[in-house]
């Protein structure tokens, strides 16, 4: 499995940098099942999965991308292979260092297995070529990081805390309400970081470079009905939350590396269905690489919506 996985992120790798190579077109084709803009980048990251697959015909696998429905590749498959092959196409389709090939394997089963259920998973950096495997076997390994991994930060403060956000999807003045004043504690005496892919950002807790990341966009959606509207209009006419395949190998080797890492509730992401990318089964997410720092995020963050402040505000005059 490692060496299948690996390979295969690999191989996706090269086709997107030779891709790069031709220059920068940012070009968009269209939308994926999802609602997510599809740019030239993700086309050949999606062919290059078909194309290597293909070449190993015979595999007892189905695929499941983001690009595509479930796939079976041999009659009777024995593993379901998750693969974004492209998280974070915008910082990809722009030459710098985010964008990741995610792989997860999880036992086929009746073809609709849950995160909990993932065996082994794989990322792989598509600038730099480092990477990161894990399963329930060898554990946790690494290569072409500089310090190692897993190196987590032991920080537990949220003023010195580097972390990073999303808002694809996301209307700004909804975040803007649940979490201003952390970035305003932060942004000087820690970092605060948009990277547009998950996958990164909890790659970095893992490396130790950042303590923390937030998605917070899904739980608000959930706790006031009333902003739908909103995650609507900026996601052109979808909810654009975190998609199973988006999370599924960074959770799994978040999980191996200590990483505590759940909804942002504090609930746990395993019984998310890995092949479902309806509303209704994606995610919300928040990652710290301590306990106290993840705990510090939940009961910090105004889920509110800065009402509680305005009521009080009001209070008194």
């Amino acid at each position: 499995m490692k060496r299948l996985l690996k390979s295969l992120g690999e191989h996706v790798r090269t086709e997107v940098m030779a891709h790069s190579d031709l220059g920068l077109v940012r070009r968009v084709h269209g939308d994926s099942p999802g609602g997510d803009a599809q740019f030239d980048v993700d086309k050949v990251a999606e062919k290059a999965v078909l194309d290597y697959l293909g070449v190993h015909a015979g595999l007892p696998v189905a695929l499941y991308t983001e690009e595509g429905a479930l796939v079976k590749l041999a009659p009777h498959p024995e593993y379901l292979l998750v693969v974004d092959p492209i998280d974070g196409t915008r910082p990809t389709s722009a030459g710098l260092e985010m964008g990741m090939v995610s792989i997860a394997a999880a036992p086929y089963g009746d073809g609709a297995p849950t995160l909990d259920e993932i065996t082994a998973a794989c990322l792989v950096e598509i600038k730099s070529g480092a990477w990161m495997y894990g399963d329930d076997i060898e554990g946790f390994s690494s290569g072409g990081h500089a310090a190692g991994a897993p190196r987590l930060s032991q920080n537990t403060d949220l003023a010195r805390m580097f972390w990073s956000i999303e808002f694809n999807g996301h209307p700004m003045h909804l975040l803007e309400a649940a979490y201003s004043h952390l970035v305003d504690m932060s942004a000087n005496t820690g970092g605060i970081f948009v990277f547009n892919s998950a996958s990164f950002s909890i790659s970095r807790i893992i490396t130790g470079q950042l303590d923390a990341y937030v998605d917070i966009g899904n739980r608000i959606l959930r706790d006031h009905a009333n902003t739908e509207a909103d995650f609507l209009r900026v996601g052109r006419g979808s909810i654009l939350h975190l998609f199973p395949y988006d999370i599924a190998a960074a959770v799994y080797l978040a999980r191996l590396a200590k990483v505590v890492i759940t909804d942002a509730y504090g609930h746990s992401l395993g019984g998310t269905s890995l092949v479902d990318i309806r509303p209704r089964n994606q995610k919300s997410c928040i990652a710290a690489s301590t306990r106290e720092l993840h705990t510090q995020l939940l009961d910090s963050i105004d889920w509110e919506l800065g009402r509680s402040n305005a009521v009080a505000a009001k209070e008194n005059g």
